[in-house]
């Protein structure tokens, strides 16, 4: 071999001996890689294993207070149409009355019952407790409880619950907040702390019932065309009234079925719509997930939903500076007449 040879060979075996370092980076990417892609599929197919045992809602006993209007009537109108028994209870009698018929036509069978039941559960314990004993009597336990009465609910009304839940070891509870309850908004100081509280006393207790296979929802329904909103709309300040268009008005038809999935799924957030995703995704801190598949999600998704809630921030800052403006202007106008 000559020389040249020799230096051509000794070239090329440092070519291909320095061309695997330089792949070598590669190489491992794609390894690392293959180990997640292998690991969030295993994760994917054991998910169904640790996830809660889905609630049959044929034959259970569902009670829904604040059941005479809005969100509460359809909800007890969904799980009717699943083949429940409902208790309806609101102060109103004659809106119990008339919720009483329209959840009566979506029954499924003849056996069905809808019990009415009218009491104020932000006052009297004792009346409570009657309620749910005599509600018991008729219908038999309390498999699903809906509170959905409003911020001045007690929650000794679900203490009442808790103890027979732990008896049977199942059951879910489900509160109705709003998205209220998850971004605090421009005309909300009053309403929004009480809809953040719902969530705390939610998390405590799934973290005290879960080894009871009892499963705690909290629902955040987005503005929803109810009697509720109507009333709302009528002292409502402009800036509200501008921010809650951004994301628009939502039938109670609607969110009562996603609510009542959720619920029965045992999930412990429940959204409407791809703002209600977002927000509950960026909100979730430190609330449980009831699958692996969920806090995924929410780990991948958490970067660009707060890119996407930074703008929707502005946005509603610009907002609140505008009508500022035009308020002190509408006032200097007034003050020169």
């Amino acid at each position: 071999m000559s020389a040249e040879e020799g230096l051509s060979s000794a070239i090329s075996d440092w070519l291909i001996f320095n061309s695997w370092w330089l792949l070598l980076p590669f190489i491992m990417l794609l390894v690392v890689a293959a180990f997640i892609v292998a690991f969030v599929l295993l994760l994917y197919m054991i998910s169904p294993l640790i996830s809660p045992k889905p609630l049959k809602l044929n034959g259970a006993h569902v009670v829904v207070t604040g059941g005479s209007s809005g969100i509460g009537k359809c909800i007890a109108m969904e799980c009717y149409r699943q083949g429940a028994f409902i208790t309806l209870v609101a102060r109103d009698e004659s809106k119990l009355v008339q919720a009483k018929k329209e959840v009566e036509k979506c029954a499924i069978n003849d056996k069905q019952v809808v019990l009415c039941i009218s009491v104020d559960v932000s006052k009297d314990y004792s009346q409570v407790e009657s309620v749910i004993k005599q509600a018991q009597e008729k219908l038999g336990p309390v498999d699903m409880l809906v509170n959905c009465a409003g911020v001045s609910v007690s929650a000794k009304f679900e203490e009442v619950e808790v103890d027979r839940f732990r008896e049977r070891r199942m059951g879910r509870i489900m509160f109705v907040s709003s998205q209220a309850g998850q971004i605090g908004l421009f005309g909300y100081t009053a309403y929004s702390p009480s809809k953040f509280a719902l969530r705390g006393l939610a998390e405590s207790l799934q973290m005290e019932m879960k080894p009871y296979n009892i499963y705690v929802t909290v629902a955040y329904p987005p503005d929803t065309d109810t009697p509720g909103l109507a009333e709302e709309n009528k002292t409502k300040p402009i800036e509200t009234k501008m921010i809650s268009e951004t994301s628009g008005v939502c039938q109670p038809e609607q969110v009562a079925k996603i609510v009542v999935k959720d619920a029965v799924q045992g999930n412990f957030t429940s959204s409407v719509g791809p703002d209600g995703y977002m927000l509950s995704a960026l909100t979730c801190g430190m609330s449980p997930v009831t699958s692996i598949t969920e806090g995924l999600q929410q780990i991948v998704t958490m970067g660009l939903f707060r890119t996407i809630a930074l703008f929707y921030l502005g946005s509603f800052d610009s907002i609140v500076r505008r009508c500022m403006i035009q308020r002190e202007q509408s006032k200097a106008v007034d003050k020169s007449e």
